[in-house]
């Protein structure tokens, strides 16, 4: 088994975006391929599982080909073909799977399963050389809500989990609610910032048996609530200042869990993955109190956040020098746990 110069060609296809990449030695991202399909399902405000499996099963030959070709390889080249397997939604993990199992069998070459998780903290690999394990790392997406220790590259310890919303299904309900639409994360983020985030005070939920336990149904049910007494009483809603309130209130919780984690497993390095990573009112905060606390903070950029396959080589790269391989057993997971 080769040691170094190896070649992952990695394919993820867990939600709505068709993506495959070529990542040499775990850090060095050859190519990243992305098909979106956010045009497609803006029109139904969230993304329509039969419709995302369809468009996988259109585009995923040509993203292949695109990293392939963007990489300067060809298959004879490849080390291993890796592959998002779960957690996501079942009909488009499928098609990413059989694929890879399909070019795992026909070109004779290893194949990995990776967990999609594993894959967004991985993703701060790619650009921060210097990140090694331990770190903390805060994991904040429309379906996930997390803060993870990374005790070692293969070794994860979750610490933190949502009760009930996961922060970015928070900033989908909301923007909806108050006719932002979808995506909602990025025009919250947007619109916050013509607003002011101490307009309204928003509540800051505490899970009572669980110190970093998260819940956002509390704070989503309170601007509802606003929002149905304004209309009910005549009152004009600032949307700007409203979104800006919601936020800080996600924020803060996010941040103030994540930096006590840290601080209670006396860890110096903290990162964040995720679509919600990206997120600029998140990043500013948390740098600015890990600057406090004598902590390091990395966050991968905005490309590297949202769901790619570079990732998925990244974290791939691990199972191969470990050789955790598998077979053409290999299923879709939808509910995988990490």
């Amino acid at each position: 088994m080769k040691k170094n110069n190896i070649k992952i060609l990695a394919i993820e296809s867990s939600c709505d975006e068709t993506a495959a990449a070529v990542v040499e030695d775990g850090r060095k991202v050859l190519s990243n391929i992305i098909s979106s399909q956010i045009d497609l399902h803006t029109i139904y405000g969230g993304v329509v599982p039969e419709i995302a499996s369809r468009k996988h099963i259109e585009n995923i030959n040509f993203v292949i080909k695109d990293a392939l070709k963007e990489a300067n390889v060809t298959f004879d080249d490849i080390d291993a073909i890796a592959v998002t397997y779960g957690p996501g939604l079942v009909g488009a993990l499928l098609v990413g799977v059989g694929e890879a199992k399909t070019l795992a069998y026909g070109l004779n070459k290893p194949l990995i399963g990776v967990h999609h998780i594993k894959g967004h903290v991985f993703a701060n690999l790619i650009e921060h050389e210097e990140l090694k394990p331990p770190f903390v790392c805060l994991i904040v997406s429309g379906g996930h809500t997390e803060i993870a220790i990374v005790k070692d590259y293969n070794d994860f310890e979750i610490v933190a989990t949502t009760r009930d919303d996961a922060a970015g299904e928070a900033f989908d309900k909301v923007a909806r609610s108050v006719g932002l639409g979808y995506p909602g994360g990025p025009k919250i983020d947007k619109a916050a910032k013509l607003g002011n985030p101490h307009a309204i005070e928003f509540p800051k939920a505490k899970v009572n048996d669980s110190k970093y336990d998260f819940s956002f149904s509390g704070v989503k049910s309170a601007v509802l609530n606003y929002q149905n007494k304004a209309n009910m009483t005549g009152e004009k809603i600032n949307v700007n200042d409203l979104v800006a309130s919601f936020q800080r209130a996600v924020v803060e919780v996010l941040v103030e869990h994540t930096i006590e984690v840290a601080k209670d497993y006396n860890i110096k390095n903290v990162a964040m993955a995720g679509g919600v990573a990206s997120n600029t009112a998140l990043r500013s905060l948390m740098e600015e109190k890990c600057n406090e606390e004598g902590l390091k903070l990395h966050f991968p950029s905005p490309i590297f956040c949202t769901d790619n396959a570079a990732m998925i080589g990244v974290a791939a790269y691990f199972e191969y020098i470990n050789n955790n391989f598998k077979d053409l057993t290999l299923n879709a997971v939808p509910n995988l746990e990490l």
